[in-house]
């Protein structure tokens, strides 16, 4: 049995696209699947999956220089065929497997020197010389990589450039996961948003449209705020007053939450690293069938409009926001419509299955080019 080692520094040891998406499909597949994560929690077998923890240490300095030295230390112990990484930090272990004769894949969630540019705890010029920087390294590094996955067409795109083996893994839904099969007229008078909650990702902006409302509509909030100074500001204005909040949920109460709602939001702010991304929530609301409210770049008003699943507002602006929400709560058939539509458009094109699909034949492939030599 072909043995493949996915290596995390940074993500949860059930990571959706990671364990839950990546990893569980290959062991469906026939892989013999080893999870390594540094986290503090124990070994376990789960869903098919070995997960291997070199335990976790406090601080990001810590972290990068011997947590890492660890995730190596245990990936060559594990003997694999394929050795699969999901952090950039990682880079360094990947590079040294390589070394030592082994196949190695890089998948990139994001676009690193983009997120880089959007960092609130370092100064702007600093970003700068960080994401140029870093861009160096992976055009430096990843050629030497056998594969690089990606998380979006966008980064594939850029990719390309560097590695001639890149394909994208889009994190679109697993069919039927959230769909609460809720009839709209019990739905209540509630917009959602689910996620993390940051100030570029348009907290602010959201809570101030809830002052703006003519409908009596509510705010379900589910996730974490990963900014204290920003938590205390959103608590302490008006629409407040208006917000559910729920704090982080596992996918059965977030099915719950969502089948309760009349839309999805999704109005991130245009920072660099978000204006071509495809946010999992987006195709999460419309997995659910609920209609999204979304920000009105270029790429999400493609997907948006092309679907006829929601509408496209100005992130910036509470009152455009606003308007949204008022129109589909007041307008509950073509809301009902609405959802329908971006649920087809997922049950046809946005969903992990394909995507799974797309992973074992690339992993079929790349075995069968190191057999064939």
């Amino acid at each position: 049995m072909t043995k493949v080692a996915h290596l995390t520094s940074v993500h949860s040891r059930y990571d959706i696209r990671i364990f839950r998406k990546q990893c569980r499909t290959l062991s469906q597949y026939g892989y013999d699947v080893y999870l390594v994560v540094a986290d503090g929690k124990g070994d376990e077998v789960k869903g098919g999956v070995r997960i291997v923890d070199v335990g976790v240490l406090s601080g990001r300095l810590n972290r990068i220089l011997k947590t890492t030295r660890k995730i190596y230390e245990q990936a060559l112990a594990l003997g694999a065929d394929v050795y699969h990484f999901h952090d950039p930090e990682l880079i360094p272990v990947g590079l040294r497997l390589k070394k030592q004769g082994k196949q190695v894949i890089f998948d990139s969630h994001e676009d690193v020197p983009k997120q880089l540019l959007s960092k609130p705890y370092m100064r702007p010029f600093l970003r700068r010389v960080v994401a140029v920087l870093f861009s160096c390294y992976e055009k430096y590094a990843c050629p030497k990589l056998d594969a690089v996955l990606t998380a979006t067409p966008h980064i594939r795109e850029k990719f390309k450039n560097i590695n001639g083996n890149v394909l994208d893994i889009n994190n679109f839904p697993m069919l039927g996961e959230l769909d609460a099969m809720v009839p709209w007229a019990s739905k209540k008078t509630e917009v959602c948003y689910v996620g993390g909650i940051t100030s570029i990702r348009g907290v602010r902006e959201v809570v101030k449209s809830l002052e703006c409302l003519k409908s009596s509509a509510r705010l379900n909030l589910v996730g974490k705020f990963s900014e204290p100074e920003i938590e205390k500001e959103v608590r302490a204005l008006k629409g407040w007053n208006s917000v559910n909040e729920h704090g982080q949920l596992d996918r059965e109460d977030v099915r719950r939450v969502l089948g309760d709602s009349v839309a999805g939001l999704v109005t991130f702010l245009p920072m660099p690293n978000h204006v071509d991304a495809q946010p999992n929530k987006m195709f999460e609301y419309m997995s659910s069938g609920i209609p999204v409210i979304a920000s009105n770049f270029p790429l999400w008003r493609e997907i948006v409009e092309g679907s006829n699943c929601g509408i496209c507002v100005d992130p910036l602006s509470p009152a455009a926001i606003a308007e949204a929400i008022d129109y589909l709560v007041s307008n509950p058939c073509e809301a009902a419509a609405l959802g329908r539509n971006g649920q087809r458009a997922v049950n046809e094109r946005y969903n992990w299955d394909l995507e799974g699909r797309k992973l074992a034949r690339f992993y079929s492939d790349l075995l069968s080019k190191r057999d064939s030599i």
